[in-house]
């Protein structure tokens, strides 16, 4: 593991660590639904991040869904359930055990800095409606986490030179807009879904405030 490597586990585990001080910890020791959200979650994004597909090593693609995780779970929360799923990843061989600080900082914490942001610029400048709330939090932030998860990634490899730049551009950037519909597209039917079937589980989905009720 190079240096780069570790100084990236230790910030992503530092990260971690802040998201536990407070009231989560003991809300996820004494809340069942918490726990099953939060281990759902991880799993089911088993299937997104292995269909993966690129020319290259470190060069692959794949759906994120992390915006889904962000507005269901809150941005602390978001953090640790993609954390699992990279480490069954890790375990399986999927993802090499080196990588993983990199992984979850460009991979887990970036889109979710990216969704939540988004989500309160949305909440406190556009009108707080359904639709602005599955459009832009929802839609938009997916497209946007998987952008801001890719154009990292790209600078990244570009800059430690593992690939010359006008491979980067031609075999993987080239891929990015075929990824943005698709991506905003399942962010916002999982959100949608959530809203109208299971609203009390997303945790920044308010009845009063954007239904009226």
């Amino acid at each position: 593991m190079s240096e780069g490597q570790l100084a990236a586990l230790l910030l992503w585990l530092l990260l971690l660590t802040t998201t536990l001080k407070g009231s989560l910890w003991q809300s996820l020791r004494t809340t069942p639904l918490y726990q099953h959200l939060l281990l759902g979650s991880a799993i089911a994004l088993l299937p997104l991040w292995l269909l993966r597909a690129g020319l290259h090593e470190g060069l692959t693609i794949h759906f994120l869904g992390i915006t889904s995780l962000t507005l269901l779970l809150g941005w602390r929360l978001a953090l640790w359930a993609p954390t699992l799923t990279l480490l069954l990843l890790s375990c399986a061989g999927t993802e090499p055990w080196a990588d993983i600080g990199w992984h979850a900082l460009i991979g887990i914490a970036l889109p979710v800095a990216t969704s939540w942001l988004l989500f309160l610029g949305s909440w406190a400048w556009l009108p707080r409606h359904l639709f602005v709330y599955l459009f832009v939090a929802a839609f938009l932030g997916g497209a946007l986490a998987i952008s801001a998860k890719m154009l990292a990634t790209a600078l990244l490899l570009g800059l430690s030179g593992d690939y010359p730049w006008q491979t980067i551009l031609d075999d993987y950037l080239t891929i990015w807009p075929l990824l943005l519909f698709p991506e905003a597209l399942l962010n916002g039917m999982t959100m949608t879904l959530l809203a109208v079937y299971r609203p009390h589980w997303v945790y920044t989905f308010f009845d009063r405030t954007y239904l009226g009720r």
